[in-house]
């Protein structure tokens, strides 16, 4: 009996492990950055994370910088009747107080230009993002495998987001 009572303790105890990465400045918290691994020759990549203000105050994510990528661009995917459209965000994207907004893909993404060598699996990818008011938030990403839709440090969660690529990819 007591054996098992232990092996439920244990198997509960991991249970509500998630193993994440996040970063904190001036009330922003970004969490679990990630992107996926790239093929040889590939131009471009894209990263995803959270950004959550618990701050008092508004601020904009302007940019950012990606190890490896010459420019990093905010972009949005939606719906635009049957069609999916992606467009760059050239005048940043807010982040209001109270706010939590999900970079993931088929939607908000960080789209990674000018890919000098490709994103390799298993690598955490030095970076940072850059805001208004926050100024430069250091963090590091982690490399998941070409078609990930997830971190694998997210928790789990259905994603009905279509599996695309767009000119940058190629």
């Amino acid at each position: 009996m007591k054996r098992e009572i232990y092996a439920i303790i244990a198997l509960l105890s991991m249970c509500g492990a998630v193993s994440s990465h996040q970063f904190e400045k001036d009330g922003l918290v970004i969490g679990d950055p990630w992107t996926r691994a790239t093929p040889e020759g590939a131009k471009a990549g894209a990263g995803y994370l959270t950004i959550t203000n618990k701050g008092k105050d508004t601020d904009k994510l302007t940019g950012g910088t990606f190890e490896g990528a010459a420019q990093v661009q905010i972009h949005e995917m939606k719906m635009d009747g049957d069609k999916m459209t992606m467009r760059q965000l050239p005048d940043g994207l807010e982040i209001k107080p109270g706010a939590t907004i999900t970079f993931a893909p088929g939607s908000y993404h960080l789209m990674l230009l000018g890919l000098t060598k490709p994103i390799a699996k298993g690598a955490n990818a030095k970076g940072s993002l850059s805001f208004e008011k926050a100024g430069n938030v250091d963090v590091s990403y982690k490399v998941e495998d070409i078609g990930a839709m997830k971190s694998s440090d997210a928790p789990s969660m259905k994603s009905d987001a279509p599996k695309m690529m767009h000119d940058h990819m190629q």
